[in-house]
């Protein structure tokens, strides 16, 4: 198992974290397959998540920290001014962090019983919106 402050040293951090977040979002559309809505929505938010710290990481940050997409997304603004026409997008899927895993995040149910079909297929959209850009900047 490699340590990540040794592969810091050895491997291009970006790609690294961009190579992630395409498994996650192969994972999101085989979940949709399964009809497991609660969890395509989480994957869609990791997905735009690690995409957006890769972007971090690429421009040349070297210790990027959080959950929180809107401020990612604003922090890399001055680089890649065209992220702010996914900032809705970014917006949507920061709000599946928690309570799509968590009963008492949720006014009523289990995420697995709120979460449809509908949203589940809008996230998915939305973190392939995402990823798209990320790999149209990192090669």
């Amino acid at each position: 198992m490699k340590v990540w402050w040794y592969m810091r040293e050895s491997e291009d951090v970006a790609g690294v974290w961009m190579r992630q977040s395409e498994h996650d979002l192969d994972t999101a559309r085989y979940l949709m397959r399964d009809g497991r809505y609660s969890h395509v929505c989480f994957m869609a938010q990791q997905v735009a998540e690690k995409t957006l710290k890769a972007l971090a990481y690429y421009r040349g940050d070297s210790d990027v920290v959080g959950h929180t997409l809107k401020a990612l997304a604003s922090s890399l603004e001055a680089p890649y001014p065209e992220l702010s026409r996914l900032y809705e997008v970014v917006e949507t899927l920061e709000s599946y962090y928690v309570p799509t895993r968590y009963p008492d995040a949720l006014p009523r149910g289990a995420p697995f019983e709120v979460y449809v079909y509908d949203e589940a297929e809008d996230a998915l959209y939305g973190a392939e919106l995402v990823f798209n850009f990320g790999r149209s900047i990192i090669p």
